[in-house]
């Protein structure tokens, strides 16, 4: 039976390079994938981009009052890939689900946990609730002006916005793509 699948972490824990590497992997093999990401991602335009500067095609940009069967492509389709799935909405969250249990397509969703303000998503909190299989992914880097991190050399756990020379932010706008 198909899954609905979680991977989630921090920013720059490689989410989308893990998304771009599955994709692949499909597509080497001949099948159809649709990437799909919220269009609150504005990153890339129509693009998937990732820090090792791997690009990738989006086949759908997912609005928040979108129905996802209104927008799937469902002919000859393998696997459903979705990026920033941390914006999804819940009720989005919930077709998604029914697709792998009622179509047999695996979704597969990668995104972060919270903001820099420690709030968890929306398609997060979702997604945590009713995916198949969930996997923390590890960000491992040395304190820097971006990342928080608990003690230097442990893994992040949140970002954190820095006002120029002005210290910490956690007043700003909530997303800042």
């Amino acid at each position: 039976m198909a899954k609905l699948y979680f991977h989630y972490g921090a920013m720059d824990c490689d989410t989308t390079t893990l998304l771009q590497q599955v994709a692949t992997n499909y597509e080497e093999r001949g099948t159809k994938v649709a990437i799909i990401t919220a269009a609150s991602d504005t990153l890339g335009n129509d693009q998937v981009v990732s820090r090792v500067s791997f690009e990738g095609t989006i086949d759908i940009l997912l609005k928040p009052n979108d129905k996802v069967f209104k927008k799937i492509p469902f002919d000859g389709l393998s696997a459903i890939i979705v990026d920033e799935a941390q914006f999804l909405t819940a009720e989005q969250v919930d077709d998604f689900y029914f697709l792998t249990k009622e179509f047999g397509i695996p979704v597969l969703c990668y995104g972060l946990h919270c903001d820099f303000r420690m709030n968890a998503f929306p398609g997060y909190d979702r997604l945590l609730q009713i995916a198949d299989t969930i996997e923390e992914m590890k960000t491992n880097e040395s304190l820097d002006e971006i990342n928080y991190k608990a003690v230097c050399g442990e893994c992040s756990l949140l970002n954190r916005k820095k006002k120029m020379n002005f210290g910490r932010n956690f007043k700003s706008d909530k997303y800042d793509i």
